[in-house]
């Protein structure tokens, strides 16, 4: 069993950034990944990251403002967000994968957590 337990959400201006963390209880040997969703709108991949060598790779949206990292030693799993946008404002999710392969779509994640709010004011 897997768990996973975001934290970081708040709101935040325009420009501005937040760091959202999520702490995986189970096992480390997990891919783990950002999703999100906003009212109306599907949830889409973000940002992934393989948790063995560390591959990342990130939605064409988040590209150059968003990073990805992970503390294994700490199980737990981050997302640097700079130069937020209002586009930006979705709960994000944490999810995770017993491959090692970094995927891109959310039926391949296997765990996710409640999500925490992310709002960006104008």
């Amino acid at each position: 069993q897997v768990d996973l337990e975001e934290s970081g959400g708040g709101l935040v201006q325009a420009g501005g950034s937040r760091r959202l963390s999520c702490a995986v209880s189970g096992s480390t040997l997990y891919t783990t990944a950002w999703f999100r969703q906003a009212p109306g709108k599907e949830r889409e991949f973000v940002a992934a990251i393989g948790w063995y060598v560390g591959k990342t790779t990130y939605a064409d949206a988040v590209k150059g403002r968003f990073t990805i990292s992970r503390a294994n030693a700490e199980n737990k799993v981050f997302l640097q967000m700079n130069s937020l946008k209002p586009d930006d404002t979705a709960a994000y999710y944490c999810a995770a994968t017993k491959h090692s392969a970094v995927f891109t779509t959310a039926q391949r994640y296997d765990y996710w957590g409640q999500g925490t709010q992310v709002t960006v004011s104008s």
